[in-house]
Order: structure tokens, then sequence, then C-alpha cells
């Protein structure tokens, strides 16, 4: 059943939580995904199966929670993050951040390190909104995005394209991870497809290289694409779970 949480910014996030034992497992979702999606339900299931807690839940301006998309940035999302793991959960968690969800995730390390068992990330996508977007905008996007706050961008998830604002990419310069030192001091595990085209093998590589981790592990998937939701893919992202769980 969806329940509902108002943070303290006044957000009211849905989310499904599953009482089980520790530690428990947190789904952070992508950019423009719901709580709603493949992994995360497959995680929902699998730890109901092995009798432990599971969160998901969606951010504001996604999915079922309040607020409108193009309102919101990294900075919010990671609020909304942080709001339910201190509000829902007890004890040190297992993230599970798939793209977007991966840089969340990181942030939560740095914010909350006492309460992160270990994480897992799925083609996780630090620093996107400066290396990907703004990095990968025309000069003509670039002026639109700053005088007129926003542009739209295609997208191979939605007809619509994405809206892109003006203070997403701000304030996710306020939020970078692979700029200064990053202590993941747990177990880490990174899963990459290599048909990724939204975040490419480099970015993995570039995270494992740089976060200062005494158990981080890469694996590639030949073939995998972004959505990473195959049964061989899910069944992947459970082990990786169970080792980062020890």
């Amino acid at each position: 059943m969806t329940e509902y949480l108002t943070t303290p910014q006044g957000r009211r996030i849905a989310h499904h939580r599953t009482e089980g034992q520790g530690p428990g497992i947190v789904f952070l979702g992508g950019f423009m995904s719901d709580m709603t999606g493949s992994k995360a339900m497959f995680l929902q299931d699998w730890a109901a199966a092995q009798g432990r807690a599971f969160l998901r839940f969606d951010y504001s301006g996604h999915g079922q929670s309040s607020g409108a998309f193009e309102d919101g940035c990294i900075g919010d999302w990671v609020e909304d993050a942080l709001a339910m793991i201190k509000a829902l959960t007890e004890g040190p968690q297992v993230l599970v951040g798939s793209s977007m969800g991966g840089w969340i995730a990181l942030q939560i390390a740095r914010t909350l390190p006492d309460r992160v068992k270990g994480l897992v990330g799925i083609a996780p996508a630090p620093d996107f909104t400066e290396d990907s977007m703004w990095a990968g905008f025309s000069e003509a996007q670039r002026v639109a995005l700053m005088d007129q706050g926003r542009i739209v961008i295609p997208s191979d998830y939605s007809e619509d394209g994405y809206p892109i604002t003006r203070r997403l990419i701000e304030d996710g310069r306020g939020r970078l991870v692979l700029r200064t030192p990053l202590s993941l001091p747990f177990p880490v595990r990174i899963l990459q497809g290599t048909a990724d085209t939204d975040v490419p093998v480099s970015v993995a590589l570039r995270l494992m290289d740089h976060a200062d981790c005494p158990d981080l592990r890469l694996t590639l998937v030949k073939g995998a694409d972004h959505r990473f939701s195959t049964p061989e893919c899910l069944a992947m992202i459970a082990t990786a779970v169970n080792e980062v769980s020890v």
C-alpha cells in the first residue's frame, strides 16, 4: 500500500515500505523514473523473500509524490531521500542507486556515513548534470537555458523529451562528488552494461578510480543497456546486495 510522508521541506513523498530484518534496503531511482520500475519491484519481492526490510519511494516531482518535476533539482531529491531514510528506516542501510540514484546514494553516504552498510550502483551517474548535460549542450542551448530558464532535450524514454532547467544545472554544480575527496568506508558494487548509451562505461571507471574505498568492485555486463532489467541483470543486483550486506 502506498503511504505518504511530509518532509521537513513540506514535500509529500509517496513510498512503499516492507517490514523485515536489517540491514534494510533502500532503492533510489533515476531521473524522471518512479518507484514502480522493474528493478524496484524486483528488489521488493526479493527482499520480502529474504525477510529483509525494504523501502522504495518517489522523489518530489516524480511518480505519486507532490510537486512538479521542473521545479525540482538534485538537492531537493537528496533532501527527500535523507528524510525518508531518517524517518522510515532503522540502523545501517544498503543503498541501491540506479543512474541518478547512484549520485544521490553518494550524497547520502557523505551526509549519513554511519547509516550506510553498503552501496550498489546500477549504471551510477554522478555529476551528470555537469559532465553529461551541460558539457553536451551546444552554445545555443546554453544561452537559451541561461536566458529562458529551461530547455527541452530529446529522450528515448519520453515522447515529449526532458525539460532541463537552469536551477537543475546550477544546483548540480554544488552537489558534484567527483571533484573532491569521496570516502566510501563500506563495500561498494558497481554494475554497468557495456551497451548503455545514457551513462557510458567511462563514468563507472572514473568513479572507481576516484573513490577512496577499501572494497569496491565494478562488474561490466557485455550487451546490457541502461535499463539493466533482464532476468540475468536483476539476479546480479540481488547478488550485489547480498555481498555488501555482510
